[in-house]
Order: C-alpha cells, then sequence, then structure tokens
C-alpha cells in the first residue's frame, strides 16, 4: 500500500515491464516513462527496486539458469507433441484413400 492507504496504481507485472523496457531498450528512461504514462522518478524508483528476471507466479524471480531449464523443457515437450501430431496426420491421410 502506497501512503494514505491507497493500493498502487500500476500493478506489478506492469511495473516488471516497465523496467524490463528500460534495460533492453535503447531509449532513454524519460522517452519510455513518457510513453508509459509515469514520471520518470517513478520509473527510475522502479529500476532499483525491482530484480531483474522473469518472474513466476508465486512472485518469485527465476535466475538465468532456471529460466534456460525451462525454456530446454519446454522445447523438448513441444518436439514431443509436433512428432506425435506429425505420426497422427500421417495415419488419418492413409486411412482416408
Amino acid at each position: 500500500m502506497r501512503k494514505g492507504g491507497r493500493p498502487p496504481r500500476f500493478s506489478e507485472d506492469f511495473r516488471r515491464e516497465a523496467v524490463r523496457l528500460v534495460r533492453e531498450s535503447d531509449r532513454s528512461v524519460k522517452e519510455l516513462a513518457d510513453e508509459l504514462g509515469v514520471s520518470t522518478t517513478t520509473l527510475r524508483t522502479w529500476q532499483r527496486t525491482l530484480p531483474a528476471g522473469k518472474p513466476t507466479s508465486a512472485g518469485r524471480v527465476l535466475s538465468l539458469e532456471e529460466q534456460v531449464r525451462q525454456l530446454k523443457k519446454e522445447n523438448e515437450r513441444l518436439r514431443e507433441e509436433r512428432e506425435i501430431l506429425k505420426k497422427a496426420t500421417a495415419f488419418f491421410a492413409r486411412e482416408k484413400r
């Protein structure tokens, strides 16, 4: 909660995405802040306080190694699914003849 008991104006996801843009973009903080509708000071504060990395559903930040491990696992699963679909397509194509 912010001062006065008001909830934050911007969601955690919005703030993380804004910080990611600052870190990965060649544009200035001022340009991005203007585009996102936040003050330059706010964006710089988020930059200092939010950790780098991809948040999990529980809000925990994954290390680069964990991200790579997850992506490799997902990539393998997708390859397997693709192979299954190829085989199913070939099977049904033969069956229609």
